[in-house]
C-alpha cells in the first residue's frame, strides 16, 4: 500500500512524501526545499530512498542536493533533464516503468511547460503526479515547449481512468477557479467547487488530490471541446486545439 503525505513548501508549492508500507521504501516527489521535507522525514521515516522529479525548475528540485547528501538518496528524472537536474541516478523516458517498492510508476512524457516534463502514473493505485502540467482547474504556462505540445500532453492525461487522483505541484486552485468561472459562469459544478475550495483553504487544508472525473467537469483547460466553453469565447466553429490555445493566451494575461 502506498501512503502519500502532502508537504507544503515555499509560498504555494507541494512536495509529496510517498511510502510503500510493504517494502518500507520512502520517496519524495518534487522537493521544493530542504527544511519542511527534512523535518517530516526526520520525524516519521528517517530515510529517503528516492527523489522523484517531474521537471528541472528550481521550485521542484531546490531540496534535491541537501536531501540526497543527508539520506544518500537516488535522484530520478527525465533523461532529457540529465544536464539540468544535478546528480540524476536514474534517467527515464516515455513509457518506461519505475519500480518503487510494490508500486509501478509508468512514465508519461508531457512536454509543454518544459521540454523534459514527465508524470509519474501508478495505474493500480490510481494516482498521477502531474507537476506543473495539469493543475486543479488549470494547466501550466508554456516556457520551453509549444502550445501544441501542451495540448497533446493534457489530452494524454485527460484519457487516464476518471478515478485517478491528481497530485500537482502548486496550490493554485482558488486562482484558477476565478478564470474558469469567468468563461463558464453557468457551470454548476464550479459553483459547488467554489464553496468547497473556500472551506478547505479557510482551514488550511490542501485542495488536493482531486479526481480526474471532477477535473473533467470543472477544469476549463480540459473542457475545450464543450459547446458552453466555445460559445463563451465566440468560437463555436473553431477546433478544439484553437479553443485551447485561446484559453491559454487569455490565462497568461488574466
Amino acid at each position: 500500500m502506498l501512503t502519500i503525505n502532502i508537504i507544503p513548501c515555499l509560498n504555494d508549492n507541494y512536495s509529496y512524501v510517498i511510502h510503500d508500507s510493504v517494502t518500507n521504501y520512502v520517496g519524495v516527489v518534487d522537493p521544493s526545499e530542504f527544511d519542511p521535507v527534512n523535518k517530516f522525514i526526520s520525524d516519521t521515516y528517517k530515510k529517503i530512498d528516492y527523489i522523484l522529479n517531474t521537471h528541472h525548475h528550481h521550485d521542484h528540485i531546490g531540496g534535491n542536493e541537501m536531501l540526497k547528501n543527508k539520506y544518500n538518496s537516488k535522484i530520478v528524472g527525465s533523461e532529457i533533464d540529465k544536464e539540468r537536474i544535478p546528480n540524476i541516478s536514474i534517467e527515464l523516458k516515455n513509457n518506461d516503468t519505475f519500480k518503487f517498492g510494490n508500486t509501478e510508476f509508468k512514465i508519461i512524457s508531457v512536454p509543454g511547460h518544459t521540454i523534459g516534463h514527465i508524470c509519474f502514473y501508478a495505474e493500480k493505485e490510481k494516482i498521477v503526479f502531474t507537476g506543473d502540467t495539469l493543475f486543479s482547474l488549470g494547466c501550466g504556462r508554456i516556457f520551453e515547449g509549444t502550445l501544441d505540445q501542451m495540448f497533446n500532453s493534457l489530452n494524454i492525461i485527460k484519457h487516464l481512468p476518471e478515478e485517478t487522483d491528481i497530485y500537482c505541484g502548486h496550490e493554485y486552485t482558488k486562482k484558477n477557479l476565478s478564470f474558469c468561472l469567468k468563461y463558464e459562469e453557468n457551470n454548476n459544478f464550479l459553483k459547488i467547487k467554489k464553496r468547497w475550495i473556500d472551506e478547505r483553504l479557510s482551514q488550511g487544508i490542501p485542495t488536493l488530490p482531486v479526481k480526474l472525473k471532477e477535473e473533467m467537469a470543472t477544469n476549463i483547460f480540459l473542457r475545450y471541446d464543450k459547446l458552453t466553453v466555445k460559445k463563451s469565447l465566440g468560437m463555436e466553429t473553431s477546433t478544439n486545439k484553437e479553443v485551447f490555445k485561446k484559453l491559454r493566451d487569455l490565462k497568461d494575461s488574466f
